[in-house]
């Protein structure tokens, strides 16, 4: 078939060429010159010679693909030495001689003896030479010629790659540019009209269009959608020779593909959605999803949902599920079905990237309707608060209310209600509470010393329903009281040197408090008030809750007294003021120059004066062995038996019990004093034992008056305790009074004892205005033989 094509334009091709080829032969020959030029040169005198070249050749052209029977003629050599006797011979060299050209050495003639390709080689460069055959001689210099090969349309265009991908926007405009495919044609684009492609589209119509030169694919619908089609395959043909019959074409397929854009506003599938809730649900719980529909794609299908202004607004929220595009309905507030059973919410869904092109199609969101429906269910009581903070003084009496919980039943039922104590946090049990109204009281005595602050849990239960409970926190804090006398920080070691001088300083005491007062601790000093002189030492208060013992002599002596002791009255500034007296015990000891102590050892002086090692070693002895003895004794005397007084079972007399306490005789009217007891407004004041050295008894004690403000048993409880507490108490029986009869009564005496003590008689006749009660008395002092005539 292309040979047929082929054929009309070779054989006019060829008639071209053997037509123009006479008259340039003929033209040849005619100007050939036969006489020879002759001419003088100025080097050396000598004469060059120079003969015309006689050669008969030009440029030859050959058509390519040549399919004839014979050898294709190209052309012909001659000179004008060639006389036609057969004496010159022919040579041909160069670019295919001999292969695909061959030249006949007698006459000249050149042939193809191949057939040619001008895709592969367009043209040939040979040269040609004539030789003398009898002499060997070169008659004509070598000369060079060209063979060009015209081309013929052999070649159908390619494109440069076999399929082509593409996209577009969707909804994009006419004309719009999609892809641009490009043919190539081998053959000449130089000579004719082979190499001329012309494109255009077989297959894709009426959706897209091709440029017929430049090949650029375009789309020719307007608003063309993705969503109702979104692949497009189209078939675009190269065809060369202009388009027109008789040329090679060639053909590419196209896919093309149409993106997506935000088109399309998201629409909710129904109008209305429906949904339940415990009315007990925590915040924060999915009560349902909804979705709205979006055709795009990617980001362009990205939503985002909202409640809108309204009713449950407030109650409500929605969250957007990212990765499904659908809208979550969460509680935002405690859902109560007393106070609201239904709810009706306004979702919206709207895009999060809409497309400025497009809205003029409309509002790119859509919005439903949800009902919310509350379910009532049983639920726990609830508190007032979320937690409860009480605080209370440490010195509150044992049965006392500090403070009141309060819960209430949510359900409409309104359950009753008891409280009581967790007692894992209270194991003590040191508060309860009042099952039916709240009530928190103390069962045991507070000391913020101890524990400043409890813990405690109270627990609201239904009576109706055990099982609905709630807990509570309950945070009690212990609020301070000044109850706790000050007191020596530590234990001192005070010494006084021998060779002391007065008005020195040999130690700073300071104290310490239990108590923590607001404005902090101010501590004073001051010597005891019955011995408010003490000729040894001098207390020095130094202000900053610190005191100074200063010597008031020169000189002391161990052999006269050893040790001393230094009441000090210690008190705070807090109310009350607590007091209480501290006692320093200073030793005499002997000293170097600089006032190191060296010894304070009284007894180590005498001994080693008077007794050897060997005699102290025996009084140590003597004194075990009595140790020994008094030991064995109390043994012994433990176990005897007594007789028991009551022998026999079936006696019912009553026990007698012997109390053998003799009291301290009667020198020991202290310890049976009962001032106290009968006026306890009476100092009590420090009385010196006879028997105890007067330098060794200054362990007093002042305490405030308490009984302003407590009552008896705290009086008894806080006097038991300082005397118990005194560590100075005398190591012998004595018998200390606790008793506490209260204040005076406001009625008048009706005792006749201090009668004689009066200036005047006095007149017992209105004791008859009292009634019978007092008859007897009215009887006995208010006549004339009374016992007090």
């Amino acid at each position: 078939m292309r040979t047929y094509h082929c054929l009309p334009l070779f054989i006019w091709t060829y008639m071209f060429h053997a037509i123009d080829a006479i008259p340039f032969q003929e033209k040849t020959n005619s100007n050939l010159p036969n006489e020879r030029i002759v001419s003088l040169t100025q080097d050396e005198g000598k004469i060059l010679h120079r003969t015309k070249r006689g050669w008969m050749w030009n440029q030859f052209f050959l058509l390519e693909e040549y399919t004839g029977t014979d050898t294709q003629y190209v052309g012909k050599l001659h000179t004008d030495q060639d006389k036609g006797d057969g004496n010159l011979k022919y040579i041909l060299t160069g670019d295919g001689a001999g292969s695909l050209f061959v030249i006949d050495e007698n006459t000249g003639d050149i042939h193809a003896a191949k057939k040619l390709d001008r895709e592969e080689k367009s043209l040939y460069v040979l040269r040609a030479k004539a030789i003398d055959r009898k002499t060997g001689r070169q008659v004509e210099p070598e000369s060079e010629f060209i063979i060009k090969i015209h081309d013929i349309n052999d070649n159908e265009p390619k494109f440069t790659k076999d399929l082509y991908t593409a996209s577009v926007p969707e909804m994009s405009g006419v004309g719009t540019s999609v892809i641009q495919v490009t043919a190539t044609d081998a053959d000449d684009a130089n000579y004719g009209n082979s190499a001329k492609v012309v494109y255009s589209i077989l297959q894709g119509q009426p959706y897209f269009s091709v440029d017929p030169e430049s090949g650029i694919i375009k789309t020719a619908l307007p608003d063309m959608s993705r969503e109702n089609r979104e692949q497009y395959q189209v078939v675009i043909q190269a065809k060369d020779m202009g388009g027109q019959m008789g040329g090679l074409s060639g053909t590419t397929t196209v896919n093309i593909t149409l993106t997506d854009v935000n088109n399309n506003p998201p629409r909710f599938p129904q109008s209305m959605y429906q949904f339940h809730s415990p009315e007990s649900v925590p915040l924060g719980t999915h009560l349902g999803r909804i979705k709205a529909n979006d055709p795009d794609l990617g980001e362009n299908a990205e939503m985002e949902y909202s409640i809108a202004e309204g009713e449950g607004a407030d109650m409500f929220d929605v969250i957007t599920d990212k990765d499904t595009q659908e809208g979550i309905i969460t509680v935002k507030q405690n859902l109560d079905f007393e106070s609201k059973m239904l709810y009706t919410l306004k979702v919206d869904a709207s895009n999060t990237h809409p497309d400025p092109r497009f809205l003029h199609l409309g509002p790119f969101k859509d919005t439903a309707v949800v009902k919310i429906s509350v379910e009532d269910i049983d639920e726990p009581p609830v508190f007032s608060k979320i937690f409860y903070l009480i605080e209370v003084d440490e010195d509150v009496k044992e049965g006392s209310i500090i403070g009141q919980v309060t819960a209430y039943d949510p359900d409409a039922m309104n359950n009753l209600i008891k409280y009581s104590v967790d007692r894992h946090t209270d194991m003590d049990w040191i508060f309860s509470i009042h099952s039916e109204n709240g009530s928190i009281f103390t069962l045991k005595p507070l000391d913020r010393e101890s524990t400043p602050w409890h813990n405690i849990t109270i627990t609201a239960t239904e009576i109706n329903n055990s099982k609905q409970s709630s807990h509570i926190p309950v945070f009690i804090r212990i609020l301070d009281i000044n109850d706790h006398a000050p007191e020596f920080a530590m234990y001192y070691e005070t010494f006084v040197c021998e060779n002391a001088k007065p008005g020195q300083l040999i130690q700073t005491v300071s104290v310490m408090d239990k108590d923590d007062p607001p404005r902090g601790h101010k501590f004073f000093f001051e010597p005891v008030p019955d011995f408010p002189l003490n000729p040894n030492f001098t207390i020095v208060d130094n202000k900053d809750n610190t005191a100074g013992i200063m010597t008031r002599k020169n000189g002391y002596s161990r052999n006269k007294m050893s040790t001393y002791l230094l009441p000090i009255l210690i008190f705070d500034n807090d109310y009350p003021i607590q007091s209480s007296t501290g006692t320093l015990t200073i030793r005499v000891c002997a000293c170097d120059n600089q006032g190191n102590m060296q010894s304070c050892n009284a007894e180590a002086l005498v001994l080693s004066a008077g007794l050897s090692t060997g005699a102290l070693i025996a009084i140590l002895l003597c004194v075990i062995i009595l140790l020994v003895l008094v030991v064995l004794f109390a043994a012994l005397k433990r176990q005897r038996k007594k007789e028991p007084l009551i022998i026999s079972k079936d006696d019912v007399r009553d026990n007698i019990v012997t109390y053998n306490d003799e009291g301290g005789g009667e020198e020991d009217t202290q310890a049976f004093d009962i001032g106290t007891l009968r006026n306890p407004e009476a100092r009590e004041d420090s009385k010196l034992r006879r028997d105890v050295m007067p330098e060794t008894i200054f362990q007093i004690r002042r305490t405030v008056p308490l009984w302003e403000n407590i009552d008896v048993q705290d009086f008894i409880h806080r006097r038991l305790k300082e005397n118990d507490s005194d560590p100075t108490a005398p190591p012998y029986d004595s018998l200390a009074t606790y008793a506490y009869e209260g204040n005076d009564s406001i009625a008048d005496s009706l005792s006749s004892l201090e009668s004689l003590t009066a200036d005047c008689n006095q007149d017992y006749d209105y004791l008859s205005d009292w009634g019978p009660r007092f008859k007897k008395l009215a009887d006995m002092y208010g006549g004339d033989d009374s016992d007090r005539d």
